[in-house]
Parts: structure tokens; C-alpha cells; sequence
């Protein structure tokens, strides 16, 4: 076993996504037009109409991230965090990913899911309401999350996490986005 002094940062995301659906396409595959959140440890694609943010612009904690908008709003966040945590299975990282769901959110549960690279990994689904804050949709509105979180080859703890407000993401693009996760 593999240990690693990461600090426990779990960022919460005030914004999210509608999520459907639960992977179909072959894994790691990348729908035309589509762009790709690149990190060390994982890489995660998006559909068209967000957008990529700067290290300046995205949380401290998310080794990358992509928003997208509607009318000067964050409807959908997507982000990727990594070494978040010391953990020694995918099981472990997950728990920590849990962690930074906002409190009072209800967590559906935990499954395993197959990512392109991952020897194992889990996904969490669950659903909060926005707090109203950071240029997300107004207090209160519905909102859904999705955690896919594991090990990468190194051993280093990542976390994909898929936020969106209720109807915001369309119809399998959930799926596509599960099917694009690439674990290296």
C-alpha cells in the first residue's frame, strides 16, 4: 500500500447539473466537437457550449474545470480534482469525494463504474439545492451531482465531479461524459 501526504480538499461546488443516464458509449471515447479537460492524472471531456476555466478562474482545489452558462448564470460545472486526499482505494477516495458534498444534499449512494485506465473506481450520485451564491442559479433551485472517483496509475487519489442544474444537460450527454474519463 501507498501512502501520500495530500491535504483533504474538498471543494463545494455551488452550481451543478442535470444529470441522466449512466454510460453506454465505448469508454474514453470522445464525441465530435467536443473539448477535453487534460490533467496528469485524469483527463474528462465536455460537450460544446462550455467552457474551460484558467487556473485563476477555477477553484484552488480543481486541477481542472469547465462551466457552462445561461443567461450570465452557471447552469453545469465539471471539474477534476487530484491527490485530494490519502487513500489506498478507489473505495477510500471515494469517501473522501463524499466529503465535500454539500451538506444537507442527498447522497443517492455509491456504485462501481468502469473508466477507461482505472483498475476500479465509483460513482456517486446525489442531488442539493443552490445556495445562490458564486454566479450559480438561484437559492434553492434543484440541482443534480455526480462523483466518479479512484486511483490513477500513480496511486494519487482523483475525483471527476459532473454538477448541474435540473434540465440543464440534454439526454445521454451524462453518459458521454462518463464514457470520455480516461485514467492515466
Amino acid at each position: 500500500m501507498k501512502t501520500r501526504r495530500a491535504p483533504l480538499a474538498a471543494a463545494l461546488l455551488t452550481t451543478a447539473v442535470a444529470l441522466t443516464g449512466c454510460g453506454s458509449s465505448e469508454a474514453g471515447s470522445v464525441p465530435d466537437g467536443w473539448g477535453t479537460l487534460k490533467t496528469k492524472g485524469v483527463d474528462v471531456s465536455y460537450p460544446k457550449g462550455y467552457e474551460e476555466q484558467s487556473a485563476g478562474e477555477r477553484g484552488r482545489h480543481n486541477a481542472a474545470a469547465a462551466v457552462r452558462t445561461e443567461d450570465g448564470r452557471k447552469v453545469s460545472v465539471i471539474t477534476v480534482q487530484l491527490g485530494f486526499t490519502e487513500a489506498n482505494s478507489a473505495e477510500q477516495a471515494a469517501i473522501a469525494a463524499e466529503a465535500g458534498i454539500q451538506m444537507g444534499a442527498d447522497v443517492k449512494g455509491q456504485k462501481d463504474v468502469e473508466l477507461a485506465g482505472a483498475d476500479e473506481a465509483k460513482r456517486i450520485d446525489f442531488t442539493f439545492e443552490a445556495t445562490g451564491e458564486d454566479g450559480g442559479p438561484p437559492k434553492g433551485t434543484p440541482l443534480q451531482g455526480v462523483i466518479l472517483a479512484g486511483l490513477d496509475s500513480t496511486d494519487s487519489a482523483f475525483a471527476v465531479r459532473v454538477d448541474a442544474q435540473r434540465g440543464s444537460l440534454p439526454d445521454g450527454d451524462l453518459d458521454r461524459i462518463i464514457d470520455s474519463v480516461e485514467v492515466h
